[in-house]
């Protein structure tokens, strides 16, 4: 059943069971997960069933990092949060849709090469929360193995080592949380869902132990009390802190936050373009796993290129996948850049020769280019290979695939998400993000386009055109509002805000749901395992209810 917020009276306290605050993607695994069980639930929405400019405006906030998007635009308060903002085209009508993946078992390990890595729980802990995750998103079998999802006309690329492998992804329509599994909870005897209502505040007992009542505020001016036994917070990486920050009557630094944890290691997923593959022979025609989603079982897959578990530890590097996306190109546009020190020495003298005079320090220029006479032949035959080209190709295309990379990032501590000076029309402090990137995160997908080229090669279906050559950004870098590891998950309350079981440490009766918890994000998108995470905290909340 469906309640507005704006109905009810003034200060009144409405008392449940259980109270899920946020209906996304997480809240809404909940919810569904206790339809029909024996208690009483509350479902919190800040939003409507459909977008509302007013109430959309209360996320927005102050970028003050790495240039992110803006903060209004990251998140939705509407009920099915941000699968509402989905973009996938799958066909068939569907161009609401996500990627879905599980984490790889690594990712749950605490690596010496990765800071502050390393989950409390390990990928077996999740395999059967995986498994029913797929389940109640409808994209069974639950088989990631790249024979289960391929046929004689969409084979993975046949690497002759197993250095690079091809990944499966699966992906779910946005419609399964704010269509499907909405009607669902509609019509759950045993669940009230509130919408119009924003939590402004988490009200505890005097010593901070545990949560009494949340405050919930509607922007036409009425406010009121939810108490209940057992609350979750399912409100995303950047609103689930931000409250937990403004929750600071008993504690003032911000409840669980006594060291300084709540809001830090912001993490996202990098997504960016950078190189070119080349295929030779028939690799381009053969690549139909990668080219486009192909359904196999009524499940929209697609194939991605990743480095294998044996190469990301012999080269301790950070876990990522790569997209393959076709694109015809011009024959002169396949070749690599050459940028050295001798051929810039070769373009500064010629651009003085061309002005009719000698560069300044020619005996340096000269040097250079008898030092790096490699580069400059090389530089002066893809010349000529893009005159020739222009001349004798006319507009005959070359098939290849740009690279579309995403990579996990290290989590920091000093990437987070604080308060700002300005205020909501709430009367809020608004949040402010801090989103820091470390040389590490770009040294590794360096590393992958050198690997990843040489087994192009070794295996005899082309070459890889390099573009990352140093550690500055790619200027297409960003985040694909992805949020996590700002509540992270550690069983040390000095290391981490919430246990094994999502519980935040030092209050009894408090849970938090979300990719927030990730203490490492892995590459996979964090729908599946946030699903997977949201069922296996239902099922201890459920054993709690008993």
């Amino acid at each position: 059943m469906i309640v507005d917020a704006r109905s009810v009276p003034e200060n009144d306290t409405v008392a449940f069971d259980v109270c899920v605050a946020g209906a996304g993607v997480a809240g809404i695994s909940l919810a569904a997960e206790f339809i029909g069980k024996g208690f009483e639930v509350c479902l919190l929405e800040s939003g409507d069933l459909k977008h509302r400019p007013e109430i959309q405006s209360l996320a927005a906030g102050e970028n003050a990092g790495y240039p992110y998007f803006p903060l209004d635009t990251a998140r939705a308060r509407v009920f099915g949060g941000t699968s509402n903002f989905w973009d996938i085209d799958i066909g068939d009508g569907c161009t609401t849709a996500a990627r879905l993946r599980p984490l790889d078992a690594i990712d749950f390990e605490a690596r010496d090469w990765v800071p502050h890595s390393g989950w409390p729980i390990a990928k077996t802990d999740l395999d059967p929360f995986y498994a029913r995750a797929q389940a109640l998103l409808e994209v069974e079998p639950s088989s990631y193995e790249v024979s289960d999802w391929t046929d004689g006309a969409s084979a993975p690329l046949p690497f002759a080592a197993d250095r690079v492998q091809t990944i499966i992804y699966k992906f779910v329509p946005g419609e399964r949380f704010f269509n499907d599994l909405r009607h669902e909870i509609i019509k759950a005897d045993n669940i009230l869902s509130f919408l119009f209502a924003n939590v402004v505040e988490i009200e505890t007992d005097e010593h901070a132990r545990s949560v009494k009542r949340l405050r919930v505020r509607c922007l036409e001016g009425n406010g009121f009390w939810i108490a209940a036994k057992i609350f979750v917070l399912a409100m995303g990486g950047i609103e689930t802190p931000r409250l937990l920050l403004l929750s600071n009557k008993i504690q003032t630094n911000g409840l669980a936050n006594q060291n300084d944890l709540v809001g830090r290691f912001f993490m996202e997923h990098l997504h960016f373009w950078s190189g070119v593959y080349i295929p030779r022979g028939c690799a381009a025609r053969d690549a139909n796993l990668y080219r486009e989603v192909r359904r196999v079982n009524q499940v929209p897959v697609i194939g991605k290129v990743a480095l294998s578990e044996r190469v990301l530890r012999s080269e301790k590097l950070l876990n990522q996948n790569v997209q393959l996306i076709p694109a015809d190109l011009e024959p002169w546009d396949t070749y690599p850049g050459i940028r050295s020190e001798g051929v810039l020495a070769v373009k500064a003298i010629g651009a003085a020769l061309r002005r009719r005079r000698l560069p300044d320090d020619l005996p340096t220029h000269l040097k250079r280019v008898f030092s790096g006479i490699d580069d400059v032949a090389e530089a002066g035959y893809q010349k000529l290979a893009r005159v020739i080209g222009r001349a004798f190709n006319g507009t005959k295309k070359v098939q290849a695939f740009l690279l579309a990379h995403m990579t996990e990032q290290v989590p920091n501590p000093e990437s987070r998400v604080t308060l700002s000076d300005s205020l909501d029309s709430l009367g809020q402090p608004r949040v402010r993000l801090d989103w820091r990137l470390s040389e590490i995160d770009l040294l590794s997908p360096i590393r992958t386009q050198e690997i990843l080229d040489a087994e192009l090669r070794r295996a005899g279906l082309g070459y890889l055109r390099i573009e990352m050559r140093d550690t500055a950004l790619p200027p297409t870098i960003q985040g694909g509002y992805h949020h996590m590891g700002t509540t992270r998950m550690h069983e040390d309350p000095k290391k981490g805000v919430v246990d094994a079981n999502c519980r935040v440490h030092g209050i009894s009766n408090l849970f938090i749901a979300g990719p927030s918890v990730f203490p490492t994000g892995g590459y996979a998108n964090p729908t599946l395992t946030t699903v997977a995470l949201a069922l296996r905290l239902a099922d201890h909340v459920k054993s709690i209810m008993q």
